[in-house]
């Protein structure tokens, strides 16, 4: 008989639960992701990282690189640095860098949405006299003018001159 089958009241031995191997796996593949985004950043913001100088040293080396087996071999390298570190605040500032960038591609896409809207339709106008009032109604106008009878051009006869200009100043206006 075990000492467990003589004691009723005996507590269990302790049953410490080690990561598994999908979990260590998945942890792995976080932190190549986020050696890649390290990778991805201009060197002007790899200097502003939160991170251990051989980190940065072993990013600029990768950048330089030209092989693939050496990036490889680099990156692995990096991966092994960023294992003996903490990757929160690494996520967290790459993630406040890239931010930025997310905001410009909504701005200009909802500048693309405006200008093909106001192309296309007369009433666009009115709503967007009604939320950029400070706009130039003439100049918009004119714009928008210029940019529909440029589409009704035969396609090699249009320079994109009226619809450039016209997503310049919309883009423009909501910036202000």
């Amino acid at each position: 008989m075990s000492p467990d089958e003589l004691d009723p009241d005996a507590s269990p031995q302790p049953y410490y639960e080690r990561p598994s191997k999908t979990r260590m796996k998945k942890q792995s593949h976080d932190l190549q992701a986020l050696g890649q985004a390290l990778v991805d950043l201009p060197d002007d913001r790899l200097a502003a990282l939160p991170a251990e100088e051989s980190l940065i040293d072993a990013v600029r080396e990768y950048k330089k690189t030209r092989s693939h087996e050496g990036r490889r071999r680099q990156m692995q390298y990096i991966g092994k640095l960023m294992r003996h570190t903490d990757p929160e605040p690494l996520r967290e500032a790459v993630a406040a860098m890239q931010v930025p960038r997310a905001k410009d591609t909504l701005a200009l896409h909802q500048a693309e949405l405006w200008r093909d809207t106001l192309i296309a339709d007369d009433e666009t106008l009115t709503r967007w006299m009604a939320e950029h009032p400070e706009s130039d109604t003439q100049q918009l106008r004119s714009l928008i003018r210029a940019a529909r009878k440029e589409g009704a051009l035969p396609p090699e006869q249009r320079h994109g001159r009226a619809y450039r200009e016209l997503f310049q100043f919309i883009k423009k206006a909501m910036a202000e």
